[in-house]
């Protein structure tokens, strides 16, 4: 990281060097000084250099460094660029070229303009002709071009690209109008060649301009004299290039060329160069394209005598411009009088196209544009790329000018080489010192044989890719190796800096050969976070073998802008054989800014192994120390004070780490490798006291857990904290998704790291080395792998790196994205990557920094702590999966199992786990069960523990005092105050729930469920609900599925219950009541229940009622339902909610024979009817054969487990590209959160691709889209077979709620009355308001089964709300099937009323054919209402009835409708004509034109009424 920055490579000056840099940095203060005095004498020379007329001096009188590091204090990251002022106005200007009357004069190369104006510069304009005769000898060409409004033009640029046969070109003249303004018209004298081979050899000119045509304006000359040093290979053949910058802008590129043999060791080399006035020159840049055999070149200096301002600035250098020297440049900017600033730092990633001979041997070059184009970087040889097809190239442009946003960027290529055509994808420059990174896309060739033949592009940002980065700022960091025997090292260096507001990342120092050698000074640049005041530095080196060893000096490191210095003393070995054998040294920060420097400290570490069997571990084993001032980083345990052999089974190890001090310790971090055979490692405890320290005043971070994949979690690395109770509650889990790319090579052996940067700081890296979902193998093509890490709360994650160490057979990897899952935050991350981690593709970075593209809002949860007790008798323990349900005052949680790596719940035993879940409250009762699988299910459970954490007021801690024994004296009464006190802090809260009872088949009462309330509750106690279930009188009504119950009250619910114990041994046979009784923990006022039944054997059941007693205050509640729970039958629903009714409605019910399901509007008002519509995807065998389940979670509660067996659509469900559609009933769910979907993995093709699913609820107005995409298969992505999907936003659809209609149809006792056809009704309100058309029957196998002659047929539909008053109906049929014929007698609605408990009915009358071939032929009619029936709830508990006669219908009306048909030919027709007419009180409806009175040959060409006549009866 940084590169490093040394004078000279010459072995006899490194130890006068290094004593020539250590007085200047002990001098550092007194140069600041004399810098100040001459700062202030810099006006004073300026006006003698004004008096002094043609006398030449040395322009020493601006100090250009203060103007460019004022420019760079006085950024403002906010400042956005106004695009409304003149310049970003589009203008049309006319270009003008005449090309000279001389021999060969004509070009065939690509020719292009820049113009200079007073508001800015245009971008590179190419003047782009179809005739192939442009820019011929003696030739006037005319171009138009669009582009920014500069001004008042000063200069154009006019050069080409030297492509072509005959590249050479003599120009005459420019002449430039602009076109808004024809009077301004700007003449440009050239009268010169543009070529390599003529002339001066130069192809771009700066060209001054007039608006007189005769005027001849001056140019300026520049005298350059390049001293090349006397230093042995310092000569160089390579082309020597030189721009140099005024305050009148830059002269452009300038290839440094004459006849004689330049730049050769130890001469001087002078050049002219011709350009417009520049007026007081600021800087230049310098450097070479590395050509020739021998590239390398030592400059000493560079002096240019400006001839017409008649000064002289000189350049001092003495740097090697090599890629195998000094820092590896071969190009520099340089300010006047010699200074080389540190310049802003762009990081450019050239990428290359993936097509055929994307790939150049050409020397590319770039060129960054500011803002308005007004400053530029000068041209920057891109060396040291590949850019061959596909991969990426990185490069670190260092220039003294921030530029950052980009306006643009020029991209191209010298056109050399053997294959120099080359397709350019993109490029991508960040800059640090901003933090923003900006793409700009290319997508085209660089070739004069392909396209547009150019070989040079500007390229413009897609604004969209911009991001925003953490900015860092440029240092210089200063390492003195001591001059001992054997100090230097042949180590890679790593440090990491920590200041007041955070610490930096790991920052490596490549270490060359020549690097930390004995007695050697080495200077780097590195960039850091705004990290603050800096605090202490820990440096270390990886290597601990016999010549790794280095000894450290000391080490300086300042902010290059501000100048802050901070000096970190050492002179200590870092060497596993020297000092206390440690490789890892802490310096706390010294200097003028340090009053008080931290103090180091040596901690005493005792690391206690468990006494339990395989406790013992011989992984390499790592801590890391967390106080209130940082950290100690991760430290190896390798150096034991008091044991040989480490880390065995009952032994208690202890340690010294020495760092700057931490403050108190917060937490301590454990953990080791997990290699070796035995890694598995079981912790009692850690104790950690300062050196020096008594015993009682050291910290207890309690742990008592395995370090090992196959146990507890899984987890090798855990974060200790120092609390007995709830110790697993003060971590935050973040559950990590990574997805390898489905390319080929894509999968990775290597071991992966993450490590997330958040608001409160920062994670350690993190290897990701045990997975939730257990896939074989780790970072599959194709494959999601999860993770989980608990560690301490780092706030809203801003930024992620991720990488891996490059080990394995096949370390590459190509990594698609990373989502992270914070439940305790409610925050999902989505990091979007889809990028090569690998040494041999794309740019060759193994670890890469990615910022989240999303953060979606989830629903945030909270941790909870649950010990279970097994109890201590013979068989106690259980085999079986446990699950626990948590009920509080703010609602409940999910049903949750409890699991672990582990055998749990075994006799005696306490099982303790963390889950995530809703934060319920107060915690009033749980509900806990296993599922009776394994063999020794029964359970005998002793006790259950939860804990959480809440806020409340605890003592204030102590403030430690390191200087009691200085300031006894001084301690006040105020800081006695402030130690004691209380403050708010998050404690545990734990609730004890007492059971002592078997959970067994075979023992007690052969529950496998308890419901359990804290110790010494007296709010709520155990209550029995006695249940009946009546089955249905109807053939097939009875069942031999199991069936399950779930009642709901105002203080929760029971949870899903099997019905097992019967009165009668045969259960839910036809007509039969059979009685159950639950136990449970009070409900209070029931308010639904949930039955249903899991499709088993004889499954088909027709529930009647549920009439359930509750025993403790001897109260009925009564459940009407009358529908089947059936796949082939009724709505194909297997469960069903319902909900209590008052008692007089069942009365009602009794006492009417044939009253059908009368209540079943009152249900369905009560209920929500949702209908799913589950899309499969269209990829190779998405189709699935397994059982397909749903649960739907809303704000108030959830479905439960829905089994999709019905589809409405589709017999053979769930197959490839298909939709198919269900319907489900639920009562009170609010409004939906959240989809569970899943399968059970059974069947022969169990995988299934899961597109979307889109649930349409009509009663509440709005249809989600549950976007998924993903696989649920054990075998494809992450393996998981179930998923929560969540709606998406943008996709939900909102319209005006409906509601719930009961309509009756009564088939006349006619024969052949019934019909096969579809039945369809509309429902016309007043004013015109009408529902959309609705089909009774949802499928074949109902419109077979209903509408039979003298059947009454009842339907619940939802339907638009058309008002209180149903003014008529349209109904009839689509004259399909066998027998479509219909005999109508009568039509009944209900609805319920608006206001009280009651309904009311409109029957309309018929007693009519809808049939072709009897009556009048029609097969739709209207109806009219003729009486309405209400009944309403008295507060006496009675039904009143009133029945009203309608007098005031709608008359029904005969309209004779004539159709013209045009005369002309053709104009007839035989296809079925339909027609709708509207009016005030609504229309007719679609109504075909079928018999005609007059014509039996209908809509012929010319036929006119009375001819062509049609008859159409409307209400």
């Amino acid at each position: 990281m940084g590169s490093k920055d040394k004078k000279s490579k010459d072995e006899g000056k490194k130890k006068k060097k290094a004593e020539k840099d250590e007085s200047e940095e002990e001098d550092d203060d007194s140069q600041k000084k004399k810098k100040k005095k001459s700062k202030k004498g810099a006006d004073e020379s300026d006006d003698e250099g004004k008096k002094g007329k043609g006398k030449k001096k040395k322009s020493k009188n601006v100090d250009y460094v203060e103007i460019y590091e004022n420019e760079l204090r006085n950024y403002e990251p906010d400042k956005v660029e106004n695009y409304e002022d003149e310049y970003h106005k589009k203008k049309v200007y006319e270009v003008v070229t005449i090309t000279g009357d001389v021999n060969g004069a004509g070009t065939d190369a690509n020719v292009f303009i820049t113009l200079f104006g007073e508001y800015g510069i245009t971008p590179k304009l190419h003047l782009a002709s179809k005739n192939r005769s442009a820019f011929e000898k003696n030739k006037t060409d005319v171009f138009r071009i669009k582009t920014h409004n500069v001004g008042p033009l000063k200069k154009v640029r006019i050069e080409h690209d030297n492509t072509g046969l005959n590249a050479s070109w003599f120009l005459d003249r420019v002449v430039v109008t602009d076109m808004n303004r024809p009077h301004l018209r700007f003449y440009f004298a050239c009268n010169n060649w543009l070529s390599l081979t003529e002339g001066d050899s130069l192809y771009v000119r700066d060209l001054l301009g007039s608006l007189d045509p005769m005027d001849m304006p001056k140019y300026n000359k520049y005298v350059v004299s390049v001293f090349t040093a006397d230093v042995k290979g310092s000569g160089t053949d390579a082309d020597v290039f030189l721009n140099i910058f005024g305050e009148n802008g830059d002269t452009g590129e300038r290839r440094l060329d004459n006849d004689k043999n330049n730049f050769e060791r130890g001469t001087e080399d002078k050049f002219t160069i011709e350009a417009p006035n520049l007026g007081r020159v600021r800087k230049i840049t310098i450097g070479h394209n590395n050509r020739g055999s021998s590239a390398g070149w030592f400059v000493e200096k560079v002096i240019v005598d400006d001839l017409g301002n008649k000064a002289v600035y000189e350049f001092p250098i003495s740097r090697w411009f090599a890629i195998d020297e000094d820092d590896g440049k071969i190009q520099r900017d340089v300010l006047v009088g010699g200074s080389q600033p540190t310049g802003i730092v762009y990081n450019v990633q050239v990428v290359t196209g993936k097509i055929r001979g994307a790939g150049t041997n050409s020397k590319i070059h770039m060129i960054m544009h500011g803002s308005k184009g007004l400053k530029n970087s000068g041209k920057i040889f891109l060396e040291g790329g590949k850019f061959e097809r596909g991969l990426t190239d990185i490069f670190n442009v260092e220039i003294a000018a921030l530029l950052s946003p980009l306006s643009r960027v020029t991209i191209g290529h010298d056109n050399g080489g053997v294959s120099p055509g080359w397709y350019c994808d993109k490029v991508v420059v960040f800059c640090p010192f901003t933090g923003i990174e900006q793409t700009f896309p290319c997508s085209k060739w660089l070739d004069e044989d392909e396209g547009d033949g150019l070989i040079e592009r500007e390229l413009y940002e897609m604004v969209s890719l911009r991001q925003k980065r953490q900015k860092k700022h440029p240092w210089s960091l200063w390492i003195w190796t001591s001059d001992l025997p054997g100090a230097g090292t042949d180590a890679a260096i790593l440090f990491q800096i920590y200041g007041e507001k955070g610490k930096s990342d790991e920052i490596r120092l490549d270490n060359k050969t020549d690097n930390f050698e004995q007695g050697q000074l080495d200077k780097f640049m590195v960039e850091l976070p705004d990290l603050g005041k800096l605090t202490k530095l820990r440096i270390w080196h990886e290597r601990r073998n016999p010549f790794a060893g280095w000894h450290l000096s000391r080490m300086s490191i300042m902010k290059t802008l501000t100048k802050e210095t901070f000096k970190f003393p050492c002179e200590r070995w870092l060497d596993a054989n020297e000092d206390d054998n440690e490789v890892v040294r802490e310096l706390p920060a010294t200097g003028d800014l340090i009053p008080e420097p931290l103090t180091p400290i040596k901690y005493r570490i005792t690391v206690y192994t468990g006494n339990v069997s395989g406790g013992g571990t011989d992984a390499h084993v790592f801590l890391c120390l967390i106080g209130d001032q940082g950290d100690t980083g991760d430290r190896s345990l390798i150096n034991c004070k008091n044991n040989v052999n480490k880390f065995e089974k009952g032994n208690a190890d202890e340690f010294i780490i020495e760092a700057v001090s931490i403050g108190r310790v917060r937490r301590v971090r454990l953990g080791h490798d997990g290699r070796g055979g035995g890694c598995g490692w079981f912790v009692d405890k850690v104790i950690v006291r300062e050196e020096g320290q008594a015993e009682s005043q050291a910290v207890e971070f309690p742990c008592n857990r395995w370090f090992d994949r196959n146990e507890d979690d899984g987890q090798i690395v855990r974060e200790l904290v120092p609390l007995a109770e709830g110790q697993r509650l003060y971590n935050v889990s973040y559950h990590i998704a990574v997805k390898t790319g489905n390319v080929s090579g894509g999968s990775s052996d290597s071991k992966v790291f993450v490590k997330f940067y958040g608001e409160k700081g920062d994670t350690s890296r993190m290897i990701l080395a045990v997975s939730d979902n257990n896939l074989r193998n780790y970072f599959e093509a194709g494959r999601v792998d999860v993770f989980t890490v608990d560690t301490a709360d780092i706030g809203q994650i801003n930024r992620l790196l991720i990488g891996h160490t490059n080990e394995g057979m096949r370390a590459g990897w190509f990594l698609d994205s990373v989502q992270i899952m914070v439940p305790n935050h409610g925050k999902h991350y989505m990091f979007p990557s889809h990028r090569w981690l690998c040494r041999d593709e794309a740019d060759g970075k193994t670890e890469v920094e990615i910022y989240p593209s999303e953060i979606l809002e989830v629903e945030q949860l909270m941790n909870y702590e649950i010990s279970v007790m097994t109890g201590d008798v013979f068989c106690g323990g259980t085999n079986a999966n446990v699950f626990i349900q948590i009920y509080g005052d703010q609602g409940k949680t999910e049903v949750l199992q409890l699991s672990c790596r582990s055998n749990n719940f075994e006799r005696g035993a306490t099982d303790i786990f963390k889950i995530e879940a809703k934060d319920v409250g107060k915690i009033f009762k749980i509900r806990i069960s296993n599922d009776d699988t394994g063999i020794g299910a029964g359970w005998y459970l002793e006790r259950v523990e939860i804990k959480h954490l809440v806020m409340a007021m605890v003592p204030k801690e102590k403030k430690e005092d390191k200087k009691k024994k200085k300031n006894k004296k001084k301690k006040s009464e105020e800081d006695e105050d402030e130690d004691g006190g209380e403050e708010m802090r998050e404690v545990p809260m734990t609730y004890l729930f007492p059971c002592d009872r078997w959970l067994a088949s075979d023992e007690d009462d052969g529950e496998m469920v308890v419901e359990l309330l804290p110790e010494d509750s007296e709010e709520l106690e155990e209550n029995t609900y006695e249940l009946h279930i009546f089955t249905g009188n109807m053939m097939g009504a009875g069942s031999d599925a199991n069936v399950f119950i779930n009642i709901y009250g105002e203080n929760g619910d029971t949870g899903e219950r099997p019905l097992r114990k019967s009165n009668h041994l045969n259960k839910f046979e036809r007509g039969q009541e059979d009685i159950f009784s639950i136990t449970a923990v009070e409900l209070g006022p029931l308010k639904k229940l949930r039955i249903r039944h899991d499709n088993s054997h004889q499954s088909a059941w027709y529930l009647d009622r549920v009439e359930i007693v509750d025993t403790k205050d001897d109260t009925t509640y009564y459940f009407p339902c009358n529908r089947w729970l059936a796949v082939d039958e009724d709505d194909g629903q297997i469960a069903r909610e319902l909900v209590p009714v008052d008692e007089a409605f069942m009365r009602k019910d009794e006492d009417e024979e044939d009253s059908g399901a009368t209540l079943g509007l009152e249900q369905k008002a009560m209920s929500t009817t949702y209908t799913l519509r589950i899309k499969t995807g269209e990829k190779k065998h998405a189709g699935t054969d397994a059982n397909i389940f749903a649960i739907l979670y809303g704000e108030n509660d959830d479905t439960g487990i829905i089994n999709l067996k019905a589809s409405k659509s589709h017999k053979n469900k769930f197959e490839k590209g298909m939709i198919d559609e269900f319907i489900v009933e639920a009562v009170d769910l609010g409004e939906l959160q959240k989809l569970r979907i899943g399968h059970d993995n059974s069947g022969g093709s169990a995988g299934w691709f899961l597109d979307w699913v889109e649930i349409d609820a009509p009663s509440q107005g709005q249809r989600l889209r549950f976007p998924c995409g993903r696989w649920l298969d054990t075998g494809e992505d992450d393996g998981a077979v179930v998923r929560d999907l969540y709606p998406a936003d943008l996709q939900t659809e909102l319209y005006t709620p409906f509601v719930p209609y009961e309509i009756t149809t009564f088939t006349s006792d006619v024969f052949a009355a019934g019909t096969d056809a579809d039945v369809f009704i509309v429902l016309y309100g007043q004013k015109g308001l009408c529902t959309q058309q609705k089909y009774l029957c949802v499928n074949k196998r109902e419109r077979l089964m209903y509408f039979e002659r003298s059947a009454e047929d009842m339907f619940i539909v939802e339907l638009e709300d058309i008002g209180d008053v149903i003014e008529k109906i349209r109904i009839g049929h689509d004259n399909q099937g066998s027998n479509p014929g219909w005999h109508l007698d009568r039509v009944e609605i209900r609805r319920l009323l608006r206001k009280g408990k009651g309904s009311e009915t409109t029957i309309f009358p018929c007693e009519r054919w809808l049939a072709r071939s009897e009556d009048d032929g029609e097969t739709v009619r209207e109806l009219v209402p003729s009486e309405i029936i209400t009944e309403k709830l008295l507060r006496d508990g009675t039904l009143k009835h009133n029945e009203i006669e309608v007098e005031d219908a709608l008359e029904t009306h005969t309209y004779k409708v004539s159709v013209r048909t045009g005369d002309m030919y053709g104009a007839g027709t035989d296809a079925n004509v339909f027609l709708s007419i509207y009016g005030d009180l609504g229309d007719t409806g679609e109504r075909k034109l079928s018999k005609s009175e007059s014509s039996s040959n209908k809509f012929e060409r010319g036929a006119v009424s009375p001819e062509t006549g049609f008859t159409i009866t409307y209400s």
